[in-house]
């Protein structure tokens, strides 16, 4: 399949991203990031997660980043929910949309949130109804599609039938997301066909973290197998929990770079994105792990 003239990316920095990295970084810095997101001209942007701040305590302010913008700005932003709670903090910091997050693998679940992948999902359909009867959007994610920290190997047609099951709870659109960055461009090739099976492809994106240095191969191979919807995180933020040192997210700018030379439009200004790449790596102190990012900004990678 030719690759298309248009995507769009969904970026996903100030909540994906700042969620695991180690620097602290303030309430303030954390809004002018999205600020500047929006203003390169994202229409997608994850601002943050209405999680138990127990469990991930840099998004403890997602409230007060919510707050700092208007009607027309917040509805290119999304906020994560894990549940029923989550919901009614995303209603009332007025977000008009909000993504629901599963795992393709038994033992993932079970480690990460104490339940299976059925108990999972039967947590999210309150969620979906409470945003359906407020017209909020939803975005499901599906997380280890490509491989498991824990089990290995992830069958695709378990992929499929998750993602055929978010779409029923409403989701106008399912990430698929590698969230180790084990996957190859053909294994992900093979998966993304899997779900398209039983899903449409036109409301599939794709989550491709960069561990193994694979992430852009892949994109390209989803790109070519008909996906218009890219997940990435500005600057590469977000290191992998499960490979310490590893690259995590794949870096927005490195994407649009390479978009840009397959003539791919994506409505992104790519300066003002690499001067945003610059503001929040000076913020936290850190070196570019995007290779873009270090050949703009005269700095070496990590």
């Amino acid at each position: 399949m030719t690759p298309p003239d248009h995507v769009r990316i969904v970026e996903v920095g100030p909540r994906d991203g700042l969620q695991n990295e180690a620097a602290e970084f303030t309430t303030a810095i954390r809004t002018e990031l999205v600020r500047r997101l929006l203003d390169c001209g994202f229409g997608n942007i994850e601002a943050g997660s209405f999680v138990s701040p127990k469990w991930v305590p840099k998004m403890a302010d997602t409230a007060e980043v919510m707050a700092a913008f208007g009607p027309a700005e917040r509805e290119r932003l999304s906020v994560l929910v894990p549940n029923v709670r989550g919901m009614e903090g995303a209603v009332a910091a007025k977000a008009r949309e909000v993504a629901i997050f599963g795992a393709a693998s038994e033992a993932f679940s079970q480690k990460n949130i104490n339940c299976s992948i059925q108990e999972s999902l039967d947590r999210f359909r309150p969620v979906c109804d409470m945003a359906r009867e407020r017209d909020i959007r939803i975005r499901g994610y599906i997380s280890c599609v490509l491989g498991c920290p824990y089990q290995g190997h992830v069958e695709p047609g378990t992929v499929a039938d998750i993602a055929a099951t978010l779409f029923d709870m409403g989701c106008y659109e399912v990430s698929l997301g590698d969230t180790i960055g084990v996957g190859t461009p053909l294994k992900a090739r093979e998966m993304i066909e899997a779900v398209a099976a039983v899903s449409p492809m036109e409301h599939l994106a794709v989550h491709f973290h960069d561990t193994y240095g694979q992430a852009l191969a892949n994109i390209y191979a989803a790109l070519e197998s008909g996906i218009r919807a890219i997940d990435s995180s500005v600057a590469g933020l977000g290191g992998c929990p499960y490979a310490p040192g590893a690259a995590g997210n794949v870096a927005t700018e490195d994407v649009i770079y390479m978009l840009d030379g397959m003539g791919i439009d994506h409505g992104i200004d790519f300066e003002r994105l690499i001067d945003t790449a610059r503001f929040i790596l000076d913020s936290l102190g850190k070196s570019p792990v995007s290779r873009v990012s270090a050949a703009k900004l005269g700095r070496c990678a990590a």
